[in-house]
């Protein structure tokens, strides 16, 4: 596989810290709009709650501090379940009922948890192109957002069927996109030994899942374009990507070879070269977020030695144990345009 642009973790940003109680939630949950400045506020958060990681206990404050900020709305990165326990109806059913908790609205974007992964055994082996085809249904339910408060969405596919999880808005002279690019290599199946380690599946329904990679990789980038497109004729100050897979920024640098055509990220490599040619094409800020290892960071990542996009900046989310979120201020007058802020929850003694 040839690879043109190499993204590689750079220039980590060193924040102060912004500790919130958790203040009991008020007001009606309607969404604030754009102050006279243009500058608004909103959401990141995801891998949460983890149940092996006693995370029921901890994810109220979560909500609760969520709902008592100003923020318009919200983004979760994927992962509303540990990757250790089975992927079952209850498992979506239950994350509808913390999504909408929240006052504000709330956009959704799919994990490897909650599907990619449910074949292994300690997941009740389950096939991951069923749970996929659950999670349209469910989880997207009307165009809407999710939330007390929603939002509307654009979505690349139809209500309950493949890509509906492909979502964009606009908002303050942001586009927002959200795109199924979760965990485990993107669904891309490397080899026999691979497909059936500790899992259930059969070698037919590997098949199906690198058709089924090859086919939303290719929706993925046709959905990024088309959004790159929607910012440039707006003349939008930024675009903010969501996805829940941490697609290879932070692979050690060696002379010996391309750290990005390892295989183990190469389910993301033809996604990201292509998010490098409409980065570098657009005028605007580029906010690219994702979960997956639940460690805050915040960067410049490299995309040739060397070399960086200087309009692209990295957010990696907090995630189970540690249930924190972050606060994205909005400045259309600034330079960076966006500012992020770590929420550190107090819990509760």
């Amino acid at each position: 596989m040839q690879v043109s642009f190499v993204f590689r973790g750079a220039a980590t940003a060193v924040l102060a810290l912004t500790l919130v109680a958790c203040a009991a939630p008020g007001g009606r949950g309607e969404a604030p709009a754009v102050s006279a400045s243009g500058k608004f506020s909103f959401g990141l958060w995801g891998d949460m709650p983890y149940k092996k990681a006693g995370d029921e206990a901890k994810l109220p404050a979560v909500l609760q501090s969520i709902n008592a900020s100003d923020i318009a709305f919200s983004l979760y990165d994927g992962d509303i379940k540990d990757g250790s326990s089975a992927c079952t109806d209850q498992v979506f059913t239950d994350a509808l009922k913390m999504f909408n908790t929240l006052k504000q609205p709330v956009v959704y974007v799919p994990g490897d948890n909650e599907w990619t992964d449910c074949h292994r055994l300690n997941n009740g082996g389950m096939d991951p192109l069923e749970r996929l085809a659950h999670l349209r249904r469910v989880m997207y339910p009307s165009l809407d957002s999710l939330g007390q408060t929603t939002l509307p969405l654009a979505h690349q596919g139809k209500l309950g069927e493949a890509y509906v999880e492909n979502t964009r808005f606009s908002h303050g002279g942001v586009v927002f996109v959200g795109i199924n690019m979760p965990g485990s290599n993107n669904n891309l199946v490397l080899n026999a030994k691979e497909c059936t380690a500790k899992s259930a599946r059969t070698l037919a329904q590997c098949d199906a899942a690198n058709a089924e990679y090859l086919a939303r990789d290719s929706a993925n980038v046709a959905w990024l374009k088309a959004s790159f497109e929607q910012a440039r004729a707006q003349q939008a100050r930024g675009l903010v990507l969501v996805v829940q897979g941490e697609p290879g920024f932070d692979l050690p640098e060696t002379e010996a070879f391309d750290e990005s055509a390892q295989l183990s990220v190469s389910g993301y490599r033809n996604f990201m070269d292509r998010l490098a040619e409409q980065t570098a094409a657009f005028a605007g800020q580029v906010l690219f977020v994702h979960g997956d290892v639940h460690n805050f960071k915040l960067d410049k990542p490299l995309y040739k030695p060397n070399q960086l996009l200087p309009n692209f900046t990295r957010v990696e989310t907090f995630g189970s144990p540690n249930l924190h979120w972050l606060k994205v201020i909005v400045d259309p007058a600034s330079t960076n345009v966006f500012q992020i802020e770590p929420v550190l929850v107090k819990q509760p003694a």
